[in-house]
């Protein structure tokens, strides 16, 4: 069930998103023990942040709605972490956060030092004010910050994107004419829950992003519509838990997923019960390989 995204070799389709039990390397190994084909680190900025204060987190009946804020120690503190989990056996992805193409190239150049396999631009965080969304909803930039990027690291560079745009495609594009080596879709959502006994929003940040069951039609309609026009590798994101899930993606033209949500709902066993039950449908309709039936449902 092995496939290859850019010069990254997995033995399995499905990633650790960002976010997930990433916040130490320890945490990082347990999934990758539990069957992960690679892993993405927690969002790592310049310089630490707290992120919001509390309430973060709300389940809702379909998804989780949360606003932390891209609460990181930096990316020099975060030296010794990378320094652990990159004496694993599968493709460590380091995920960055900047407001402009120096940050971006600066933390690039740094998780590259510190032995990450490939580097994920978080070019679509719903709720950080002046990253994330604000950048990544405008395709000149987007191509500018990947094409510094590629310029100033060896390493693959994937560029994840946003739905809360009118036109992914768009954004896919100008990740492709940087020189972007694979693109990850889709983020979490930009949704609010409001409390109608206290009359305001749950969040402290009022707004936050939405993942989970949920959003899944959104990301497979986002990765349909990027396999129909870029030439690049596609990561699928959003609702995946089961391995009809990662199918579903995979026949959109998706390379591999990304679990997040899914390990919330499933424990970190959620990557070997993936697996299994992607190998269960892979026999059944007579296909040996996960490559065989990427994309077959663009039309």
């Amino acid at each position: 069930m092995s496939v290859q995204i850019s010069s990254l070799n997995l033995s399995n389709p499905t990633i650790l998103a960002s976010g997930v039990m990433d916040e130490t390397a320890g945490a990082m190994k347990r999934i990758v023990k539990a069957g992960a084909g690679a892993v993405v680190t927690k969002s790592i900025g310049r310089e630490p942040r707290e992120g919001y204060g509390n309430p973060t987190l709300v389940e809702l009946p379909h998804g989780v709605l949360n606003a932390m804020g891209l609460p990181n120690p930096g990316i020099e503190a975060y030296r010794e972490e990378m320094r652990e989990l990159c004496t694993i056996n599968v493709p460590v992805i380091g995920s960055i956060f900047g407001r402009d193409e120096a940050e971006f190239s600066f933390l690039a150049q740094k998780m590259q030092s510190y032995g990450a396999d490939a580097v994920e631009l978080n070019l679509s965080c719903p709720h950080a004010s002046g990253y994330g969304l604000e950048i990544g909803s405008q395709p000149n930039l987007v191509k500018n910050i990947v094409h510094v990027v590629k310029r100033s690291t060896n390493l693959p560079v994937f560029a994840k994107l946003t739905s809360n745009v009118t036109n992914i495609v768009d954004i896919g594009k100008a990740a492709e004419e940087g020189k972007a080596d694979g693109v990850v879709a889709i983020n979490s959502v930009k949704a609010m829950k409001i409390d109608i006994n206290l009359m305001k929003p749950i969040l402290s940040n009022q707004v936050g992003g939405y993942s989970g069951r949920a959003i899944k039609p959104i990301g497979v309609r986002c990765v349909y519509e990027l396999a129909k026009e870029l030439r690049i590798p596609i990561i699928g994101v959003g609702g995946v838990e089961t391995g009809a899930d990662a199918v579903e993606y995979i026949l959109a033209g998706a390379s591999a997923v990304q679990i997040g949500t899914g390990v919330y709902y499933r424990d970190i066993t959620v990557f070997k019960k993936v697996c299994r039950e992607i190998g269960e449908w892979m026999k059944k309709n007579n296909y040996s390989r996960v490559d065989e039936f990427r994309g077959v449902a663009i039309r």
